[in-house]
């Protein structure tokens, strides 16, 4: 059964409420058979609104919801009585959601922590009785003002995961494994390439320091910032973190040029967006359990570390390793968390 793809895209169309119509009424009161008009207003239509919401992680409430409509305004009454308005539409999304204009793809907004919000469809204005238009020469208005229409649009929504570190690398790499052992993450990796479809999220947790959220990005090669391979679908789930990390799978590494697969996958970020550069980096040498004897890991890691990124090496299988990059994480974020302070 093939693997849905992830919900990280969405198209959807937002109306708010038309306004209510105005009354034309008038009053009838013993003595006064040319009563004064009292027609009331009618209420504004409801807006629609986006609200980041913590509980979403994907977009995927709108694949079988496209269509959001809010109320329309209630039509005024006599004895200058006004229509209620519309209710309001709060439409939920993941943290991190961008909302853009379909037909010009301008952006609206970025909706990146709780509770953000925005109107994206403005309800209409509720039309004016004919209490208003009476006077010294109208002294008997049969007409109201209808309701204004409420605002339609088109909108793209596009999901850019949240997470405080962002596992990349090449098909194969071990990716999945290590966000499992990293985390209580329930994913899980395989021996082929591209078995991940869609990036998975865990937490590592810590009594002593505030919650880490680790992303697994689907598998890089040469031209996804054309869309080869999985794409640059995936791409921009690494722009809102804070630490790349990115895994390198040793067995398969060629001592003589160590640097290659890094510079590779840094190469397709820089051309994707040149500020991923900028982010701090971090290199894991996985599957050093598969490694012979005679591969010259320490020099292997000190030619990396030359190139600028600190390294380690382990074992995403069995573990080996593992807690030496947690206490790493936590230093480079606090080194971050220092210099944003």
């Amino acid at each position: 059964m093939p693997q849905r793809r992830f919900a990280d895209e969405a198209d959807i169309v937002v109306e708010a409420g038309c306004g209510g119509a105005g009354c034309v009424s008038f009053q009838r009161r013993r003595f006064q058979p040319r009563g004064a008009p009292d027609g009331g207003d009618g209420g504004d239509g409801g807006d629609v609104i986006l609200v980041a919401c913590s509980s979403l992680r994907t977009l995927a409430n709108f694949r079988h919801q496209r269509h959001f409509r809010a109320q329309k305004g209630e039509s005024g009454r006599g004895q200058l009585k006004k229509g209620a308005h519309g209710a309001n539409l709060e439409i939920p999304v993941p943290p991190g959601t961008m909302v853009l204009d379909a037909g010009s793809g301008q952006l609206l907004a970025d909706l990146v922590k709780v509770p953000d919000t925005v109107v994206v469809a403005q309800g209409g204005r509720g039309g004016k009785g004919n209490a208003h238009f009476g006077s010294s020469r109208l002294r008997s208005p049969r007409f109201a003002q209808s309701g204004e229409p409420g605002q339609q649009r088109q909108l793209r929504l596009e999901l850019h995961l949240l997470a405080d570190v962002g596992l990349i690398g090449s098909p194969n790499a071990g990716k999945t494994t290590l966000l499992a052992r990293l985390t209580a993450s329930k994913a899980r990796g395989s021996s082929h390439p591209f078995s991940t479809l869609e990036p998975n999220l865990g937490v590592i947790q810590h009594e002593e320091h505030d919650s880490i959220i680790v992303a697994d990005i689907p598998g890089l090669i040469t031209g996804a910032h054309l869309g080869k391979g999985l794409g640059d679908r995936f791409l921009r789930h690494v722009q809102r973190t804070r630490l790349l990390l990115q895994v390198v799978d040793a067995s398969v590494l060629d001592p003589t040029a160590p640097c290659a697969p890094v510079e590779l996958i840094r190469k397709e970020l820089g051309t994707y967006d040149p500020q991923l550069l900028l982010k701090k980096y971090l290199v894991v040498l996985n599957k050093i359990d598969l490694l012979s004897q005679d591969f010259p890991l320490p020099a292997v890691i000190a030619a990396l570390q030359r190139c600028g990124w600190p390294c380690l090496a382990l074992s995403a299988l069995t573990g080996q390793g593992v807690a030496r990059l947690e206490e790493m994480i936590w230093c480079q974020l606090e080194t971050l968390s220092d210099v944003a302070a």
